[in-house]
């Protein structure tokens, strides 16, 4: 039986999930202005209410939701594959190999990742594009020492020697016979990483290094919002909540996997 603490988050973040794939086939106006509905409330007309030009809230937290979205999935989907990799070859070459990946993973972790994020979107300019490519950028490193730890002791478990003695190709033995012991640290390591990346674009796109206006941020909207806080609370309200709600979602459901699982940390 499913517990409960796995149930509400997964149910949530499938929500999430689901909202952001259908929102472009949704009948959403998050750009259409309305002058008489600046910083209107929220009401029965529209939920979250209006923003400073009179666009719907909800409309533009749903478009906000598939941003963040997209760029968790693809920085994930990138660092996993790139991190994994380098992390696997690490562990199962070692000697020089092993020390100079080792070191370059040192350089990047002797910067904080956002700093590290928010410099190479500085250099590459703002836009989605940048966001995921400045993340994933920072982001495989922690996927590398994991894949890196696991195959370091991997590689002297008895069916890896043997597909090693019976001749097998050293691609069929990383992806055949060690990657999918991987998978479950992996698993966990991404979910906890999904936290992080939502942060991440948020923070940018408040910063204004991530998504440009008129495309729907959360972190935008928060950084748009908070010049009416006082007259308009509800313009942060309603993406901070969001924020809070997906994130929470995703290190309960990270915790709950780890649990299960019962992975154990280096």
């Amino acid at each position: 039986m499913i517990k409960l603490r796995i149930l509400i988050p997964a149910s949530l973040l499938s929500l999430w999930a689901i909202i952001a794939l259908l929102s472009p086939w949704l009948n959403l106006q998050p750009d259409h202005i309305t002058l008489v509905n600046i910083l209107h409330p929220p009401s029965s007309a529209a939920w979250l209410g209006y923003d400073e030009l009179g666009r719907s809230i909800l409309d533009r937290l749903i478009m906000g939701a598939r941003t963040s979205f997209l760029v968790a999935f693809w920085v994930v989907l990138l660092s996993s594959l790139i991190g994994t990799l380098i992390g696997m070859i690490s562990g199962w070459f070692g000697g020089w190999i092993d020390l100079l990946i080792v070191r370059i993973i040192d350089v990047f972790l002797a910067f904080p990742g956002i700093l590290l994020a928010i410099a190479l979107s500085g250099l590459l300019g703002a836009g989605i594009e940048n966001v995921v490519l400045a993340l994933a950028t920072v982001g495989w490193v922690g996927f590398a020492r994991l894949a890196r730890a696991q195959t370091l002791s991997l590689k002297r478990r008895e069916h890896v020697l043997a597909a090693m003695a019976l001749g097998a190709k050293l691609p069929r033995i990383l992806f055949y016979h060690v990657l999918p012991l991987l998978l479950a640290p992996l698993i966990i390591e991404a979910t906890f990483g999904i936290a992080s990346i939502i942060i991440a674009e948020a923070g940018l796109s408040f910063l204004g290094l991530g998504v440009q206006p008129p495309q729907a941020s959360w972190g935008s909207m928060i950084k748009e919002g908070t010049r009416y806080m006082l007259v308009a609370p509800h313009l942060v309200l309603a993406p901070g909540v969001a924020l809070f709600a997906i994130v929470l979602s995703v290190n309960l459901l990270g915790d709950s996997l780890r649990d299960w699982l019962d992975v154990k940390s280096d």
